[in-house]
Parts: structure tokens; sequence; C-alpha cells
């Protein structure tokens, strides 16, 4: 017969159970509509033992952004072996996973949310974008990219985190087909930017030269050539 009695935690103990249920409730509606009573009655302990551990839910708020923002950086580790495109596209399945168990609070987080205004909130929004950056870098195995190259890759990265928030809004479009178009997209970017430059060029063909027809890239040129068929006027051979 259990008696009830519940075992005392220790300080770094009760911090990682107040974060982890507040991003539990963040991950459901905005921080906004959470309140400390809340966290307080989903943790099992009074509100003034909140306020011990967290001067307040600003600061709770950040810290579970912290252990989400690790989280989500993580999301674009992959093994540096295969075709990229087949990389990405796994990527981008870890990415939305995250985004599907977060919803309102990944939007939060991207759009504002108590957080607004904090230097440590959008710093560790940067570190994440960031390490976004990098980690395709390291897939490209390329240490000082080119600035058209810089370019492609910071406007992906933004592009992914713009169509995740488009999509919580309705969900209108299935999920996976978002995952491979945001692949799709990537090689559209790295395409456009080859026709203007020798060094994006390389880089291109040299990411094609291991791409198999039946991967997201042959895909995409698939689809491509695709629709000349369908154009008005246009003749099919």
């Amino acid at each position: 017969m259990t008696t009830g009695v519940r075992r005392r935690m220790g300080v770094e103990e009760r911090k990682r159970q107040l974060i982890g249920v507040a991003l539990e409730l963040f991950s459901h509606r905005s921080p906004e509509d959470v309140s400390i009573d809340e966290i307080a009655a989903a943790a099992g302990i009074s509100r003034p033992l909140v306020y011990h551990y967290f001067p307040g839910k600003q600061s709770l708020y950040e810290a579970a952004l912290r252990r989400a923002a690790e989280d989500l950086a993580e999301r674009f580790v992959e093994p540096r072996e295969g075709p990229l495109g087949a990389r990405l596209l796994r990527v981008m399945g870890r990415f939305f996973d995250f985004v599907d168990e977060h919803g309102p609070g990944f939007s939060a987080l991207m759009r504002g949310g108590p957080a607004v205004g904090s230097s440590t909130a959008n710093a560790m929004i940067d570190e994440v974008r960031q390490a976004a950056y990098e980690q395709i870098l390291a897939h490209l195995d390329v240490t000082t990219p080119p600035a058209r190259l810089h370019l492609v890759v910071r406007s992906w990265v933004s592009l992914a985190e713009s169509t995740a928030l488009i999509w919580l809004d309705g969900r209108v479009i299935p999920r996976g087909e978002l995952e491979l178009q945001l692949v799709h997209d990537f090689a559209a970017l790295a395409a456009v930017s080859a026709a203007y430059d020798a060094e994006m060029a390389e880089i291109l063909l040299r990411i094609v030269a291991d791409e198999p027809a039946e991967g997201p890239f042959g895909d995409l040129l698939g689809r491509l050539m695709g629709l000349g068929t369908r154009l008005p006027g246009q003749r099919v051979p």
C-alpha cells in the first residue's frame, strides 16, 4: 500500500520539471495564454514555489524557449551520407515534427509572444537559425561559403520557417507535400544562383552528380519537364 508521500526534488530537478511542464503547456497554447497558476497546478506545486525557482513567467518562458531551441537545432543534424536531396528531406521531416508537436509555441516564438523585445529570446532564435545554416553548409562540404551560397542557405532557412508558420494557420497543404516542396525550393534557389555565378554552378553540379533519378532532386526535374506537356499552346512531342 502506497503512502502517497511525494519525493522531494532537488533544485535542478525541480527546475527541469517546471521547464518541461511549461514547454508542454506552451506547445498547445500561446505562452501569453498560460498563467503561472496553471503551470504550478500542472507541476503539482504552489504558485509561490514556482516563483522560488523562476522570478516570473518571462524567465520561465525563456528557460523553456532555450530547451525548445536546442531541440529544434538538433532536428537539422543529419549524418552526411548519401544524396543531399534525401538528407534534406529527412531534415524537413524532423523540422515539421517539431512544428507539429509545438505548434502554438513555435508560432509564438517566431512571431513574438511574451518574449517580444527580449534580447535573450531573440538571441536564441538566431542561434537556431545559425545552427541550421551551419548544418546545411556542412552537408554541402563547404567551410567558407561564397556570397551567393550564403544568400541561398540563409534564404532557404527563412523560407522553411515562414512556410511552417503559414502551414500552422490552417494546415491546408498536406505536410508531406510541403516537406518535399521545401527540398525542391532549395534546389531551385541554388539553380537560379548558379545561373549567375561560376562558383555556385560548380557547387550545384557537384550536388546533382550524386543525385539519383528517383530522389527528391530528380523528382523536381521530372515535374519541371512535365510542365511542357501542360502549358497552353505547347505541343506534346
